[in-house]
C-alpha cells in the first residue's frame, strides 16, 4: 500500500460539528477527485467518535456508511485512506492533563470501549486493500506511556483476529513527536506503521495561534532563523517549546529538522518498520516565503528517509491548502509534497 503523500481531511469528520449538514457538505466526491488530480496517493480521515458511537456507545450505522461511501470514493480515483480514530471516547488530546475528562488509561470501561470500537471497525473495513487504521491520535502525557503501549497489544491483537493483513498505524506520546517513538518498542505484529507528527519548530508552524497557551498573537516568525530568534518564545510555550529549547544548535534550518526527526527515523530503523509522518504543515498567518523554505526542507528530508506522509490540512482548519492565502504558492507547496 502506498502511503508516500497524502492529505488530510480535518474539519470533516473530527473537531467539527457532529451535524448531517456538515457532514454532507464540507467535503464532497469533487475534493476527492481534486486530490488524486493533485497528484497525492492517500488521504488521511480523521473521525472522532461521536461519528461512530452515541454517548451511550451505540453504534451509529450512518456514520458507519459514511466511512463506506468515502472509501468508495477513494478507491473510484485510485487513493489510498487511513481511517484515524482522532477522538475516543474517553481521550481528546485538547483535555491533555485533565484526568476528569481523559480517563482512558485509568478508567476499564473506557479501554474497553476503545477496543471494541476498534473490533467493530475492522468488522465493516477488514475486506478492503485501500485502507489502513490508525489507532489513535496525538497522546500526548508522558506519564502513560505503560498504558498506552498496553493498549495497543490488546487492541492490535484483536484488530488482527479480523483484519490479518490491514496496516496498523500508531505513535507515541507527547503529540505523536518523534522523540518519544522510541518508547513503543519493537513493532508487536506484521505491516505495522510507525507515525509520528511534525510541527517543529512550533513557534513558527503556529505562530499568531489562538489555541496555543502563551503564544505570542501579533509575532511575525521566519524559517529558517536563528535559535536566539525563537528562544524568548519557545521557552514561554513550555513543554511544546522544549525541542528547539534543548537542541543545542543554534541555527533553525534543514540541519535542525533533521535532527528534531532523527529519534523517529533511528527507531523505525532499529526495528524495521515503515515511517509515516501524519500531520505537517504550517498556519495560515506565516509569511508566505518562509512557509515555501519550511515546505522544501520538510519534504526533502521525507524523501530523504522514505518518510510516507500526509499534509495538515485539506480545508479550512487554520491550516487548509485549498484557503485564500496559499493562492500564490499553493501549486508549489503541492509539487513539493508530491513529487
Amino acid at each position: 500500500m502506498e502511503l508516500m503523500h497524502g492529505v488530510n481531511l480535518g474539519g470533516w469528520m473530527s473537531q467539527c460539528v457532529y451535524e448531517e449538514d456538515h457532514y454532507d457538505t464540507f467535503i464532497s466526491k469533487q475534493d476527492i477527485a481534486q486530490i488524486a488530480k493533485s497528484g497525492f496517493d492517500h488521504v488521511r480521515l480523521p473521525v472522532d467518535y461521536p461519528v461512530l458511537e452515541e454517548e451511550d456507545g451505540t453504534y451509529r450505522k450512518s456514520g458507519f456508511d459514511r466511512l463506506y461511501k468515502v472509501i468508495d470514493w477513494c478507491m473510484e480515483y485510485k487513493l489510498n485512506i487511513i481511517l484515524d480514530l482522532h477522538r475516543t471516547y474517553g481521550y481528546d488530546f485538547n483535555d491533555a492533563g485533565d484526568k476528569e475528562k481523559n480517563s482512558l488509561f485509568n478508567n476499564q470501561d473506557a479501554k474497553d470501549r476503545f477496543v471494541n470500537l476498534w473490533i467493530e471497525i475492522a468488522k465493516h473495513f477488514f475486506g478492503y486493500n485501500n485502507i489502513a487504521f490508525e489507532l489513535l491520535n496525538e497522546v500526548v502525557e508522558e506519564d502513560c506511556i505503560d498504558e498506552w503501549n498496553a493498549l495497543i497489544h490488546r487492541t492490535v491483537g484483536e484488530i488482527r483476529k479480523i483484519a490479518p493483513l490491514t496496516p496498523i498505524i500508531y505513535g507515541g506520546v507527547q503529540w505523536n513527536s518523534a522523540r518519544t517513538m522510541q518508547y513503543l518498542g519493537a513493532p508487536i505484529d506484521e505491516n505495522i506503521i510507525y507515525t509520528f507528527h511534525f510541527y517543529e519548530p512550533l513557534i513558527f508552524t503556529h505562530q499568531k495561534a489562538y489555541w496555543v497557551k502563551n503564544m505570542d498573537p501579533e509575532a511575525d516568525v521566519h524559517y529558517p532563523a536563528k535559535k536566539a530568534d525563537y528562544i524568548e518564545q519557545c521557552i514561554a510555550l513550555g513543554d511544546q517549546g522544549i525541542p528547539l529549547v534543548q537542541n543545542p544548535r543554534e541555527k533553525v534550518d534543514i540541519d535542525w529538522l533533521e535532527e528534531v526527526m532523527s529519534d523517529a527515523i533511528t527507531t523505525a530503523d532499529r526495528y524495521g518498520v515503515q515511517l509515516y509522518c501524519g500531520e505537517y504543515g504550517v498556519i495560515d498567518r506565516a509569511p508566505l516565503e518562509d512557509t515555501l523554505n519550511w515546505f522544501r526542507d520538510t519534504t526533502s528530508l521525507f524523501r530523504k528517509y522514505k518518510i510516507g506522509s500526509a499534509v495538515w490540512s485539506w480545508k479550512e482548519m487554520d491550516f487548509g491548502l485549498t484557503e485564500p492565502h496559499y493562492d500564490d504558492l499553493r501549486d508549489e507547496i503541492i509539487r513539493e509534497i508530491t513529487r
